[in-house]
């Protein structure tokens, strides 16, 4: 195997007070309804926002003083891209870091306050590592891979350590693969160290190429679509990574958009700790009942990452509010006379639902002359609640449809 874990060790005594030793974190409601002890290692609270600083700190300090002085480039869907600035800055180097056009704004922000020159270049990961290719050999640059290097994987496997330090009874752990750098170091890591433990790994179905890379023999680039878990979104596993992942992961599975977005949902709500998309893939494979557990296990999930743009979060957890039935929008037919609007929202109130939003609507609906229609967003307890709502609306006399009927069935 190309990474030992003599060199992980090693890469861990390397980095210590560089990185931050990130909490594993308990969460009681993820064990109670899953029956298992779950325990979420927070990467997310980790310098620069990700696990990516590990790698990059271990890779970039060890660069001959010429190197450092020629500047390191580095291509990312945006994590590593501030794990490679920040290891640069630190050890005063210069780093240009290409990123994808439509790479988040908030991680775009961050890597160019962390000293690195950003240029945005593609679609997508891959058309970005292509162009910084190109501009390593014109610049004469240091390559610092996101993944498919033994010294990134190193550095990414002292994750694997702390577990087995902070949580030696863990049988099972479940880590996000991108490129695969941060499971390939974890696995070696964890099996060395914990034999019976069990690494799961977990993929975007909107990007997924790993199992049919391991069922190939080969790294295959896989059709990638659209994913709001940017930091995996890597269509082509390493050269590196990839054998390490079939000879000690023990199972991928993948998870959708929803039930993504149902992880960071819960991370918030529940374990009060802001994780972006591919941060929480870990978290929706446990929620989505993907992964078996059994009564005594203990799980480790990796939330590999926190950088997740304002607005898309606000998005996600308002998404998530309706699928649960938290949020529900009523239409709602009110004799437009003075006094009838004010009727139906005390009619609202006086059953503890809380409005969000007013809308009327005339001529779009096509109401009956002496009529206005009524939209009406309201935060409910649950479904149950919203129903609630809808009955004493109607018996007080008004028309009411549920818009959000499926959603929060």
């Amino acid at each position: 195997m190309s990474v030992t874990i003599e060199a992980i060790r090693e890469a861990r005594e390397h980095i210590k007070g560089v990185v931050n030793r990130t909490p594993i974190v308990a969460d009681a409601q993820l064990s109670a309804s899953l029956g298992a002890s779950i325990h979420l290692k927070a990467e997310n609270l980790q310098k620069s926002g990700s696990f990516k600083i590990r790698g990059a700190y271990n890779k970039i300090s060890r660069l001959s003083d010429s190197d450092k002085e020629r500047g390191v480039i580095a291509a990312s869907a945006g994590n590593h891209a501030q794990g490679v600035a920040q290891a640069a800055t630190m050890v005063g180097a210069a780093s240009t870091i290409v990123l994808p056009e439509f790479a988040p704004l908030t991680k775009i922000n961050a890597t160019r306050r962390l000293g690195g020159n950003v240029v945005l270049y593609g679609r997508s990961f891959d058309e970005a590592v292509a162009y910084s290719k190109e501009l390593c050999a014109e610049r004469e640059l240091t390559y610092v891979h996101a993944f498919d290097d033994e010294a990134i994987i190193a550095g990414q496997g002292s994750i694997g350590i702390e577990i087995s330090e902070d949580l030696p009874n863990a049988t099972v752990i479940v880590v996000p693969i991108g490129g695969g750098g941060v499971i390939a170091g974890t696995a070696i890591a964890a099996k060395a160290l914990m034999p019976n433990v069990r690494v799961i790994g977990v993929q975007t179905e909107a990007v997924n190429s790993v199992k049919p890379s391991l069922a190939a023999g080969e790294p295959l680039e896989a059709i990638a679509a659209p994913t709001i878990a940017d930091g995996i979104a890597v269509k082509r596993p390493g050269e590196l990574t990839l054998p390490i992942i079939r000879e000690l992961v023990d199972e991928i599975v993948l998870v959708s958009e929803d039930e993504i977005a149902k992880g960071i949902f819960h991370c918030v709500q529940n374990a009060k700790l802001v994780v972006e998309g591919a941060g929480a893939a870990g978290v929706a494979a446990l929620l989505a009942g993907k992964i078996d557990l059994r009564p005594n296990d203990t799980v480790a999930a990796v939330l590999c990452g926190g950088n997740i743009d304002a607005n898309l979060l606000a998005r996600v957890l308002e998404q998530v509010l309706v699928t649960q039935g938290r949020y529900v929008m009523l239409s709602v037919l009110v004799p437009d006379r003075p006094g009838n609007l004010a009727s139906m929202l005390d009619t609202v109130a006086a059953c503890g639902a809380n409005v969000i939003e007013v809308f009327h609507r005339r001529a779009m609906w096509l109401t009956p002359l002496g009529h206005v229609g009524i939209e009406i967003l309201l935060e409910v307890r649950d479904r149950e609640h919203s129903l609630e709502v809808e009955s004493r609306l109607r018996a007080a006399g008004f028309n009411v449809e549920c818009e959000s009927k499926d959603a929060a069935a």
